[in-house]
């Protein structure tokens, strides 16, 4: 039910926005440690992993020596989306030295820590792999960093839940308090976007109840026991889909995978990713 995009809705743009802005945050007025090198030196690099990793973005550094100097050359050995084994080149550059080495630390940010986003996801629908279970992302993203996570979630082999407040409604305690209620606040949204999909975020078996004589569309159900989740998929079965939310690490993931929900959400597949170690090396 939720759109699964191979075209990341404004991927494009905040790219090169998000490029832009990490180059004039690192570079301000002038790279002055690159000018102990001759204007004219040219050079070669090679950029490994010293880890085994989930691969995921190229075009992030592709933009940052586009703006940087579109002279600098890079030539790719891997795809994104690819997993691969420490000490493997994944790509390698050639042009101005001065250029490569001021560009060095914003390219490998953006491709470390979209590797680790990438990878942790890896691990995650590996873990689900054979259940039929969606591995949803969540809205707990590096801010600025968006669509690019959703895009990194996507590499590795996990799913998009909504991209932000404005494609699907997500009902949650606090909407429900300030609205008047389950019923009441699923009515409203019926009327506010018709087409678009409703979820509820329940709390216990009284409030599921609620939430599937409203008629959402699906249903979080939000740290609940294993018995009362096993009881709320037979409750929900044919009427609304159900999501697993809550607690979700990789430790739990297989097995709440194996109650085979419609889908199990997860923040931590953003917010605790940890960046890959990558490292740049020249050969003047």
């Amino acid at each position: 039910m939720y759109p699964q995009a191979t075209d990341i809705p404004n991927l494009f743009e905040d790219l090169k926005r998000a490029v832009r802005y990490a180059l004039e945050e690192d570079v301000g007025s002038g790279d002055i440690t690159a000018q102990l090198i001759p204007a004219d030196r040219e050079a070669r690099a090679r950029v490994i992993t010293r880890e085994d990793c989930t691969v995921c973005g190229r075009a992030w550094v592709e933009e940052v020596f586009q703006q940087l100097d579109p002279g600098v050359k890079l030539t790719w050995h891997c795809e994104d989306g690819d997993k691969v084994a420490a000490e493997t080149v994944l790509f390698e550059l050639e042009g101005n030295a001065r250029s490569i080495l001021t560009g060095e630390r914003t390219a490998l940010n953006f491709l470390q820590t979209l590797s680790g986003t990438a990878t942790t996801a890896a691990e995650y629908a590996a873990l689900a792999a054979g259940t039929g279970v969606k591995i949803l992302d969540t809205r707990k993203t590096i801010p600025g960093l968006r669509s690019a996570q959703k895009y990194a979630v996507l590499c590795g082999g996990c799913s998009n839940h909504r991209f932000g407040l404005y494609d699907a409604f997500l009902i949650k305690e606090n909407h429900i308090a300030a609205a008047g209620g389950i019923d009441a606040a699923v009515r409203q949204a019926r009327d506010i976007a018709p087409e678009a999909l409703v979820e509820v975020e329940v709390e216990n078996l009284d409030e599921l109840a609620t939430a599937l004589e409203a008629g959402a569309d699906v249903i979080m159900l939000d740290e609940f026991s294993d018995a009362d989740t096993r009881t709320a998929l037979s409750l929900a079965k044919g009427r609304a889909k159900i999501e697993i939310s809550g607690s979700v690490d990789a430790a739990r993931l297989a097995q709440l995978a194996a109650m085979q929900a419609d889908y199990i959400s997860s923040g931590s597949l953003t917010k605790h990713l940890r960046a890959i170690d990558l490292s740049l090396r020249i050969d003047l």
